[in-house]
């Protein structure tokens, strides 16, 4: 049953939402949380680029078929499914919630959890490590172009060049930055991996508690009525449903094999809280940011517990089918 309870970085969530409910930040302390927020995004994109390994980039590229699968599920699937079902969603939640389900469609698979849950499972996890991390980079680009086109299409207006350009100088630049430095520090990385998700959810959780500060301070939980919040989670769960669903039996309308398959859906269904939180934060400046990201929060949970059962179920039916295959040996 354990598995069914939040996990520690879902609880350090909860406690952040609450201190910022209760204590939130405000005037000049505000400002020093924001830079110092800003300071953490940049260090764990640089993070990143030294850890990514282009050795293994370039070994796996040569599945193509399954990463343009995951590609396609991340960034066409997801959004069409957003704007599709918009009518029969969007009543359950509100106008400023709904664009945050639209943003949450458009951000890239998340890496570690994908790589995880398609190991547990007896997955191609070479193809996992490829793909996840392709849909990681090539979302700080793809994530801003796709706000563009569905935001402007919901009336909400388009996204600037600034905000382009910002998510490149703090995103992209220290992502480079780290890639070029991997030579000298990506072992070094590499074995203090556990700093890296200190940082990784440092930083999260620096963003989560300055936007619902700012959220709280603008009348949030007024705007946050109990049946609404239990909308969202109705959204994120048939959309999740969906994507899991798709994923998996077009996979096999593809050809492609069990093990190809473990890997599109577990990549192609996650949508990554590391990378949205800090997108949100540059491209709905000036928007109401703590509805904006709560439903990556909570889908962040729901696809966690659903993902952790569904790689279990995986990996028991491996394990079934090797003995089967031992028994008639």
């Amino acid at each position: 049953m354990r598995r069914f309870f939040p996990d520690g970085f879902t609880l350090s969530l909860i406690v952040t939402v609450v201190l910022a409910s209760l204590l939130p930040c405000r005037g000049a302390i505000a400002g020093v949380f924001g830079v110092v927020t800003d300071l953490a995004i940049a260090l764990l994109f640089f993070l990143h680029g030294a850890k990514l390994s282009r050795t293994a980039v370039v070994a796996g590229m040569s599945h193509w078929r399954l990463h343009l699968t995951v590609l396609a599920s991340t960034f066409l699937l997801f959004p069409a499914l957003g704007l599709l079902l918009k009518p029969v969603l969007a009543p359950l939640v509100t106008p400023d919630l709904y664009l945050g389900v639209l943003f949450l469609c458009t951000l890239p698979s998340t890496v570690q959890s994908s790589i995880a849950f398609t190991s547990i499972a007896r997955g191609n996890v070479p193809a996992a490590i490829v793909s996840a991390s392709a849909s990681s980079l090539l979302g700080i680009f793809v994530t801003p172009l796709l706000v563009g086109v569905i935001v402007a299409d919901a009336g909400q207006g388009g996204l600037s060049w600034h905000s382009v350009g910002t998510i490149v100088l703090q995103l992209f630049v220290p992502f480079i930055a780290g890639q070029v430095a991997q030579r000298w520090i990506g072992g070094w990385v590499t074995r203090h991996a556990a700093m890296l998700t200190y940082v990784d959810r440092g930083s999260i959780l620096l963003v989560v508690y300055t936007a619902f500060s700012a959220a709280v301070l603008q009348g949030l939980w007024n705007q946050l009525p109990l049946p609404v919040l239990a909308g969202l989670l109705v959204v994120n769960g048939i959309l999740l449903a969906a994507a899991l669903l798709i994923t998996r039996y077009g996979a096999r309308a593809l050809g492609f094999a069990k093990d190809d398959e473990i890997t599109i859906v577990f990549c192609g269904s996650k949508k990554s809280l590391a990378a949205g939180v800090p997108m949100a934060k540059v491209i709905f400046a000036g928007h109401p940011l703590g509805l904006i990201v709560l439903p990556i929060m909570l889908f962040h949970q729901i696809q966690l517990m659903t993902c952790a059962v569904l790689a279990r179920r995986y990996a028991m039916r491996h394990e079934a089918v090797a003995r089967v295959d031992a028994v008639a040996r």
